[in-house]
């Protein structure tokens, strides 16, 4: 059976080192470190597996196998020893499930001042894998490494010989092979709590309800109130006695300044809203399978190709609403809005990687293959929806209140706290509490290479952020209404994506204290796609 194995990798920083610096000089048949094919979503996750030297057999227990017998130098020492002091770990594959183990280990360190006198460094040279089988498939497997046989590497200035081996031991095991990536969410090698999952949702949703009931008994008593006071007042009064939103229904659907950008960023945000739900659908049904390394990446990518055209199709009816004549430059703008600036900064961390020898670069083939597909799949559809919209979509705005030619002076005098910069605090608050508990294990999974599992508490998660967001955003219109403010389109997109800016301050307060990373090729990485995470966000 043919095994792989990744190039170990930091438990934070996911730097690359050399498996074995004699990788080659394996006793037997099985050389290893053979490349092997990627599929696709291996390609943009950065993922270049290749096969290891441990050759097993299906249902073929081994008590004990030399691997390679190998005198490790100064040079070699020196790297083993600085990636046991990170904590490194290995990664290794079979049948897509995925093995970890450390590469070694250190005793008798001050957690302040490090390697002290009397302290000491081990290698794992063996490696013991116990498979489980259920009805002739695999469903579970695991790696551990055996203290007893630990080589110490205190000393890096004296060569060591190492012999490298390993066991394997295969046993019966009762999970399903459907459920056989289950266990990783409560795996001891990447520690998680599926009752912390569940407390996220409760506060969540415990938000979303008292949220509710806030905004429904609020602006239900404030509207009754409005209304009442509106119909008992005779015609002649009537002018007197307004105040707040109603002196604005002449002006209150006025269109926004650049109308084709806004359109865009409209019809982007659904199409990444329609995306990003159908990809978690689609991973709850294991349609997508979210046991294969990059198969999500590679899903959205698609997923978001085959949505270009409700994209196109709704920002450009919203432009033809508002009186647009130029749709052509608003379907441009909408093909481009997205794609164009994640170009620019796929370019600045790909020359990066590529500067450093990392793997995360992407190969020439699959950034040809990604052109090929937003080229002859993601344009043609965004065109075609634009001429939908232009063909078929009602072009009437109808609203309710007839537009005056001048419009009404803004009162410049506001309370701090019904001021904008408030209001952006809250709406981006409010949603930002709703999800920061999972918000933790979406980053671990996405930049400390662990697995996430739990797609259905995930899709849970996201509709509770969509009802926060419109919930508060709908609040937050009419206290800026009720302060004669009629400038809203803008004010609305831009509080329904503060949570965006709370979510790119939370990546800080994680860069620095929780995932461990430094260096120029890592915060490229980090800080380069979680901006632009942040403006999807914004969009959504």
């Amino acid at each position: 059976m043919g095994y792989t194995d990744d190039t170990m990798q930091d438990e934070s920083n996911s730097n690359s080192l050399s498996f074995l610096s004699s990788g080659r000089r394996i006793m037997g048949d099985r050389i290893g470190a053979d490349k092997v094919k990627h599929r696709f979503g291996e390609h943009i996750a950065g993922d270049r597996r290749e096969t290891s030297p441990y050759e097993l057999s299906f249902q073929d227990d081994i008590e004990w196998r030399l691997l390679c017998k190998t005198t490790l130098g100064s040079r070699e020492l020196t790297k083993l020893k600085e990636a046991i002091h990170n904590n490194y770990f290995f990664e290794m594959f079979i049948e897509d499930l995925p093995m970890w183990g450390y590469v070694g280990d250190f005793e008798d360190e001050d957690a302040i001042l490090g390697e002290m006198e009397g302290s000491h460094t081990y290698l794992f040279p063996h490696l013991h894998f116990k498979i489980g089988v259920n009805e002739r498939q695999i469903v579970s497997a695991a790696v551990t490494t055996e203290r007893d046989r630990r080589v110490d590497i205190t000393n890096v200035n004296k060569p060591t010989t190492v012999q490298f081996s390993y066991s394997v031991e295969w046993f019966e095991d009762e999970l399903p092979w459907k459920k056989r990536m289950s266990r990783y969410a409560d795996s001891r090698f990447l520690p998680s709590s599926f009752e912390i999952h569940w407390l996220s949702i409760i506060n969540s949703f415990v938000l979303v309800l008292l949220l509710t009931a806030f905004l429904t008994i609020i602006l239900m008593r404030v509207l009754k109130n409005d209304f009442s006071r509106y119909l008992e007042l005779d015609e002649e009064s009537m002018e007197e006695e307004e105040s707040g939103w109603k002196l604005i229904h002449g002006d209150v659907f006025r269109f926004p300044d650049f109308p084709v950008l806004f359109c865009s960023a409209v019809g982007t945000g659904a199409q990444l809203n329609v995306a990003t739900f159908s990809l978690l659908i689609l991973a709850l049904t294991n349609i997508i399978s979210t046991t294969r390394r990059g198969s999500i990446l590679a899903g959205m990518v698609v997923l978001y190709c085959l949505t270009c055209s409700i994209g196109s199709f709704i920002s450009t009816r919203l432009y033809f609403q508002m009186g647009g004549k130029a749709w052509v430059r608003c379907v441009l703008f909408t093909a481009g809005l997205f794609p164009v600036p994640t170009a620019f900064v796929f370019m600045w961390v790909n020359t990066v990687a590529l500067a450093h020898g990392s793997t995360s670069a992407l190969p020439f083939t699959t950034i040809l293959t990604i052109t090929f597909i937003y080229g002859c799949v993601a344009l043609p559809l965004t065109v075609l929806g634009g001429i939908m919209a232009k063909n078929y979509a009602s072009h009437d705005f109808n609203a309710p209140t007839r537009t005056t030619k001048v419009a009404r002076e803004i009162p410049s005098e506001v309370e701090w706290y019904r001021g904008r910069f408030a209001q952006m605090l809250v709406a981006g608050f409010l949603p930002f509490s709703a999800i920061y508990i999972e918000l933790h294990y979406i980053f671990a999974a996405m930049w400390g290479h662990q697995m996430y599992t739990l797609f259905g508490i995930l899709l849970f998660a996201f509709i509770l952020l969509l009802i926060v967001t419109a919930f508060i955003s709908v609040a937050l219109l009419y206290f800026q209404l009720a302060r004669e403010d009629h400038r809203w389109w803008w004010s609305v997109f831009i509080n329904s994506g503060m949570t965006g800016i709370f979510i790119y301050a939370y990546s800080f307060f994680y860069y620095f204290h929780r995932s461990g990373m430094n260096g120029l090729l890592q915060s490229s990485f980090y800080f380069g796609y979680m901006a632009h995470i942040y403006s999807r966000v914004k969009c959504d």
